[in-house]
């Protein structure tokens, strides 16, 4: 083997390690990223992030629990939420002494792999409850309960 052959063949084994190391600190990174960081219970965006989650989980009792005492009373049939493709982002909050509304985006992806994906923002109206904050209103997607009628 020439020099020049000898030179080519160990230039195209670092490139190639070095192609693997990118490939597994890539996999680690993907597969390392856990869930989203759980904001404060006690704040509105952290209430809106629980029911949220449990909607998107199918725990409706659990979701049920961050309504307001009024909802929970008017809470009728349990709708069958279909979150499978749903994804629910942080845009904003409007904090006031006792009501806020907390801005989200959802975004869904729908029709298999070469699908599209649409997003959307909606908005949740809480209250301040003895027990701290209360969902009173839901965007129709994170709906788990009819109240008179209407979906809330």
């Amino acid at each position: 083997m020439t020099h020049a052959a000898a030179g080519a063949r160990r230039n195209l084994v670092v490139l190639l390690s070095v192609i693997a190391v990118l490939v597994i600190v890539s996999f680690v990174v993907v597969f390392s990223r856990g869930e989203a960081e759980l904001l404060d219970e006690s704040t509105p965006e952290g209430v809106v992030q629980r029911y949220a989650a449990a909607v998107l989980d199918g725990n409706d009792d659990t979701a049920i629990e961050y309504l307001s005492e009024r909802t929970q009373e008017q809470c009728g049939t349990v709708q069958d939420t279909h979150g499978d493709d749903l994804r629910v982002t942080l845009i904003s909050s409007d904090l006031r002494d006792d009501t806020a509304d907390v801005r989200v985006q959802l975004s869904r992806h729908s029709g298999g792999p070469f699908g599209s994906d649409y997003s959307y923002e909606e908005g949740f109206r809480l209250a301040k409850e003895n027990s701290g904050w209360r969902i009173e209103s839901v965007p129709w997607d994170l709906t788990v309960c009819t109240m008179d009628g209407e979906i809330r």
